[in-house]
């Protein structure tokens, strides 16, 4: 999870695979590091692990809002869309040395 106002990432999980854990956890991290006064607006794609119950039960206990655009439009999360371009690219770029 990656903070559009301090521009850093507060929540993160890696598993092997894509599933609702990880997710989940993830947020949970951020909601725990950042620990939100007001409302907080969270932006997502479509995946799966953002439409299941524990997700949306996870996000309005703790007073968020989810952000969800259009099937194949990606500008609601662009910013986490950049930020695991710019991830990858540097994963493969040590991998390779």
């Amino acid at each position: 999870m990656v903070d559009l106002f301090s521009r850093k990432v507060v929540g993160w999980s890696m598993k092997p695979s894509l599933s609702r854990e990880v997710v989940l956890d993830a947020l949970l991290m951020a909601v725990t590091r950042r620990r939100p006064s007001q409302k907080v607006i969270v932006h997502s794609d479509q995946g799966t692990p953002f439409g299941s119950d524990d997700w949306v039960r996870l996000y309005t206990d703790n007073g968020l809002v989810p952000s969800m655009s259009r099937r194949g439009n990606c500008w609601d999360n662009a910013v986490a869309e950049s930020f695991f371009y710019s991830f990858k690219k540097k994963q493969k770029k040590a991998a390779a040395h």
